[in-house]
């Protein structure tokens, strides 16, 4: 009796543990299924592969077939260069194409490639290999789901679906192959056994290159598209003001005239004309900008005493940029605002370039103070030499000296660019039309090339050669016939032609607005850095980086930067 009673306690414990442990088995083979019903949610995602529609004896739109070789690249990749298609005045679109010298061949013939070439490119392609087979995998999965897998096969279906989930669970965010679980390597094992299934039931190899070219042909039409679009809003957001400057001109703008008439006026100083002084000037419609290359230029300058600043606007931001200067007066130097408006010789002598069509929003063909610079001896009629500063640089070493530099008879004093290594070389036939028989006769494109940002000019001999009815010669010409491209780089380059002294490189260096592997070194080195560009350092596009040499001469602390959210 006593052995019946053990053998049903037992008997009765067993069925109790069967009934716990059976549910838990049942539920895990059964994952499969459970996944199987919540994946036609995603049903639209499979179809959005099948991007090109494939029609029976044709109509496939297939790309050229290359085959590539797998050999080792060494890439330069520069994420600040230039955006394809942006424009501005002194222009993106000069890539830096670096030119390597590859090794003497030693005595077997082969290339003595250098360590950084041979072994860190090799390194990372083994290390990224398992990672990429999985996304191969994946991608091949996704054109079997994407075909019409022969009747019966529906189990097939199930399993690919399944197999891509899993893997794609496993891979996650991971970029390497020593990041990967051992999950993700049995997921990677079960796809292969899968996908050799797949395989056998559909052996139509020509049909799947088909979908596969096709499917890589689509998303190059897709890459292509973004990046049209990514260039086009970074060119709109080079060209928009952000709204705290905007807000700042503002309110300075209705201080300015909450002012009495005579309290308007900056302190009058007849040492504002002397030719003895060092003479600065800026043409800008930016008052932000305008105060960091005053506040950047004065502080690094051994006797601000000697500074006179020139900023020349528009009626516009008059009154914005007065009222700031009004407020904060830089320290012992001596600073002019001129309205462009003013001068009235100006409307008798300046003709602006044709703005028909699409080039009448492009700001480098509307903006009259682009064009002012070349009237330099018109607006300075008493001063001998004068610098030029673009209102999108910062200085950071004191720039009298340049006041000593020998200008060996010529007008222009800038930094060349002449190594096709640097980041800021264009060659002239990129901005001039050299197929022109006359530009082409009058000019080389072996020659250096130079960009506005620090000029030192010799007025005086800008007045002998006569050099403002040069450009004015030219401007009307470029009104008959493509002679050049956009903005007043190029006009620069021909009004100045053989009449440019070359600088130290350290005087300036530019870049900073288009070109984010510039050294660091090069930056602490140079007299003055400039973001020329359309990432500019006060727009959110900027390279952030760089915006710390910039930010250190604003006034954060002012209460319209703060109530205008200028952080």
């Amino acid at each position: 009796m006593k052995q019946f009673r053990r053998r049903t306690r037992i008997c009765i414990l067993s069925l109790l543990f069967l009934s716990v442990v059976a549910p838990i088995l049942l539920l895990y083979e059964s994952k499969g299924f459970i996944e199987d019903l919540s994946s036609f949610k995603g049903r639209r995602e499979l179809l959005r592969l099948n991007l090109v529609k494939q029609e029976e004896g044709g109509g496939l739109r297939e790309p050229i077939l290359n085959i590539y070789k797998d050999v080792t690249f060494d890439p330069v990749v520069s994420s600040g260069s230039p955006v394809l298609g942006v424009k501005s005045d002194e222009p993106a679109e000069n890539n830096d194409i670096t030119k390597r010298n590859a090794g003497e061949p030693d005595a077997k013939g082969n290339n003595d490639v250098t360590k950084r070439n041979d072994v860190q490119p090799q390194e990372r392609r083994v290390m990224d290999k398992k990672i990429k087979e999985m996304k191969d995998q994946l991608i091949r999965a996704k054109a079997y789901l994407s075909f019409a897998l022969p009747a019966g096969n529906t189990h097939l279906i199930k399993e690919l679906r399944l197999r891509v989930k899993e893997l794609e669970r496993a891979m996650g965010d991971v970029g390497k192959d020593s990041d990967l679980s051992k999950r993700a390597f049995q997921r990677m094992r079960a796809m292969e056994n899968s996908l050799q299934k797949a395989g056998r039931i559909y052996p139509d190899c020509s049909s799947m290159v088909k979908k596969l070219r096709a499917m890589t042909n689509n998303a190059e039409e897709q890459v292509k598209v973004q990046k049209e679009q990514e260039a086009f809003l970074v060119q709109l957001a080079g060209r928009t003001t952000p709204k705290g400057l905007h807000c700042l001109s503002m309110r300075l703008t209705a201080e300015y005239f909450a002012l009495n008439p005579e309290e308007r006026k900056l302190p009058s100083n007849p040492d504002v004309h002397d030719p003895n002084l060092h003479h600065f000037v800026v043409f800008s419609d930016n008052v932000l900008a305008c105060s960091v290359v005053v506040d950047s230029t004065v502080s690094t300058t051994k006797d601000p005493r000697k500074i006179v600043f020139h900023v020349v606007t528009d009626s516009l931001n008059f009154a914005a940029i007065s009222m700031w200067f009004i407020l904060h007066p830089p320290k012992q130097a001596k600073i002019q605002i001129h309205n462009m408006d003013g001068f009235d010789w100006f409307s008798t002598k300046y003709d602006p370039p044709n703005t028909d069509g699409r080039d009448s929003q492009d700001p480098r063909y509307t903006s009259t103070l682009n064009h002012l610079r070349f009237y330099l001896p018109d607006i300075f009629p008493v001063l001998n030499k004068i610098v030029l500063l673009d209102h999108d640089v910062v200085v950071q070493k004191d720039l009298t000296r340049l006041w000593r530099v020998n200008m060996m008879g010529k007008v222009n004093g800038a930094v060349k660019t002449c190594q096709g290594h640097d980041p800021a070389f264009r060659r002239m036939d990129l901005l001039l039309n050299l197929s022109d028989p006359m530009v082409g006769k009058r000019f080389s494109d072996k020659v250096c090339v130079w960009a506005f940002g620090v000029n030192v000019f010799d007025l005086q001999e800008w007045r002998k050669r006569n050099l403002t009815n040069v450009y004015n010669q030219y401007l009307q010409l470029g009104k008959k016939k493509p002679m050049w491209k956009a903005g007043s780089l190029p006009l620069g380059w021909m009004t100045f032609y053989n009449q440019t002294t070359g600088l130290d490189q350290k005087w300036h260096v530019h870049g900073l607005g288009y070109h984010s592997g510039i050294k660091q070194e090069d930056i602490a080195q140079a007299a003055v850095i400039h973001y020329d560009g359309v990432m500019k350092p006060w727009l959110d596009i900027g390279i952030e980086k760089y915006k710390t040499y910039w930010r250190k001469h604003v006034k954060f602390n002012h209460p319209y930067l703060q109530q205008c959210n200028i952080t």
